[in-house]
């Protein structure tokens, strides 16, 4: 990449925190301010860039439309892809990629375990956020005003004997797992299989989606499902940094 090509992409970093003086670009970027100038005056040119009356800089048009354009056609199942299906070769168990639709998770991807017990989960099926890691790994992460309407009036849906129904031991194991990282289904949606679930994140920080490995009690045991949360949330966090989230 040419210098020039480099620098100006700098700026526009740098930029993004909020409007910056020619100078303070130049403290930053170790960058003389005649070569700051120079840039300044392409990018604005091309509306990546406006100058404000009290001869800032900041963002542009151009880039402000290009942003949201990106944003809005960022797609998770693709931008995930490559990662659900690292997760699911390396554990050998089903992986789920799930998101938020209206008061439900729905599936978005899934990797066949490699095990000859196979889950009846499909891409585009609905699963029940109480009683689901994946949706107790969303709903972790949202208030109790945002959460209510989605759960519906207690006790909740019963599937399974483990299913939490009632709200104050949900909010309980929500609590659990906004501060660990992870939530697990003990049994909590199918009687027979279990898993683990990592909350997912968009570029500003919103969790509405999640990635979990699921297996039969049969093939994995308790322990050796625990033992997976580290791939997990590593896998979680790479996904995160594709959708261009970062906690600096």
């Amino acid at each position: 990449m040419s210098s020039s090509v480099q620098r100006a992409l700098h700026i526009l970093v740098e930029l993004s925190s909020g409007p910056l003086t020619i100078s303070e670009l130049g403290r930053r970027l170790d960058v003389h301010r005649t070569t700051s100038l120079r840039l300044l005056r392409t990018l604005e040119e091309e509306r990546f860039v406006r100058r404000t009356e009290d001869g800032r800089y900041r963002i542009g048009p151009l880039m402000a439309a290009l942003s949201h354009e990106a944003l809005e056609g960022f797609d998770l199942r693709t931008a995930a892809q490559e990662h659900v299906r690292a997760l699911g070769s390396a554990t050998g168990h089903t992986v789920h990629l799930a998101a938020l639709d209206g008061d439900s998770v729905v599936y978005l991807d899934k990797v066949e375990s490699r095990q000859s017990i196979r889950m009846y989960s499909y891409v585009g099926a609905r699963a029940p956020l109480h009683a689901t890691g994946v949706g107790k790994a969303i709903l972790a992460h949202l208030s109790p005003q945002e959460r209510e309407p989605l759960l519906g009036t207690p006790p909740y849906p019963e599937h399974t004997p483990n299913t939490r129904t009632d709200p104050d031991d949900l909010a309980e194991d929500l609590a659990r797992i906004a501060e660990q990282g992870w939530a697990l289904d003990d049994f909590e949606h199918e009687e027979f299989v279990h898993c683990v679930a990592a909350p997912i994140r968009d570029a500003k920080g919103k969790v509405d989606a999640a990635i979990s490995v699921s297996a039969p009690e049969v093939t994995l045991d308790r322990q050796g499902l625990l033992g997976l949360v580290g791939e997990l949330t590593a896998t979680a966090e790479a996904i995160n940094e594709e959708l261009g989230w970062s906690r600096t």
